[in-house]
């Protein structure tokens, strides 16, 4: 099977990620994308938003009867800081089978160097970069060897973020189809992101 892996603190998920995950399986014919929230990402600083637990419930909710997209809590369940070549040598071990597909944003694709044994993680998994129009990824600034295991994909251009759903949650904004409906009602009902 073809697996997309799109990872994220997801805090909180929203209709970008599910349009991201949704334009990548359809164009490069991926069976499933399997959704991984990360415990302590390396690269970003702590929010004050939702616990690991509330994080992973929002996701499941999202993609609520969407037969093609998985919640994994394989960085949940693992703690600490999350790499992704770990990540992905517990999922290959699991799944020896799968063929695995990295999503990234188009601006990673620049930093891929910086990752954590990248040269390793690079032989495991085909990356996805996800190409917004008049963005240039930077493909030809990565050595060869990296390079040759990205692809670049098409996204549909929505300009969202978590940040911004959260900012607009403390401002006492609503934030009804930024997410879909069960994610904008668990958020509510569990008062997250209020100033």
């Amino acid at each position: 099977m073809k697996i997309g892996l799109m990872g994220g603190t997801f805090d909180p998920i929203h209709i970008g990620h599910l349009l991201a995950a949704q334009s990548v399986s359809e164009e490069l014919g991926l069976d499933e994308v399997w959704f991984v929230p990360t415990n302590v990402p390396p690269h970003k600083a702590q929010s004050k938003g939702a616990a690991p637990h509330q994080r992973l419930e929002m996701v499941r909710l999202a993609i609520e009867g969407y037969d093609r997209f998985r919640a994994t809590a394989i960085e949940l369940e693992k703690g600490g800081v999350s790499y992704s070549i770990e990540t992905v040598l517990l999922l290959r071990s699991e799944y020896p089978e799968h063929e695995f597909y990295y999503i990234i944003g188009a601006d990673m694709v620049r930093y891929l160097p910086k990752w954590v044994r990248i040269g390793e993680l690079a032989k495991l998994v085909t990356f996805v970069g996800l190409q917004r129009p008049g963005f240039d990824a930077g493909l030809d600034l990565l050595p060869p060897d990296i390079r040759a295991s990205v692809r670049l994909a098409s996204m549909p251009q929505i300009e969202l973020s978590s940040t911004r759903i959260r900012e607009r949650r403390a401002a006492g904004l609503p934030v009804r189809y930024m997410v879909p409906d069960q994610v904008n009602h668990y958020i509510e009902v569990n008062r997250l992101y209020e100033a």
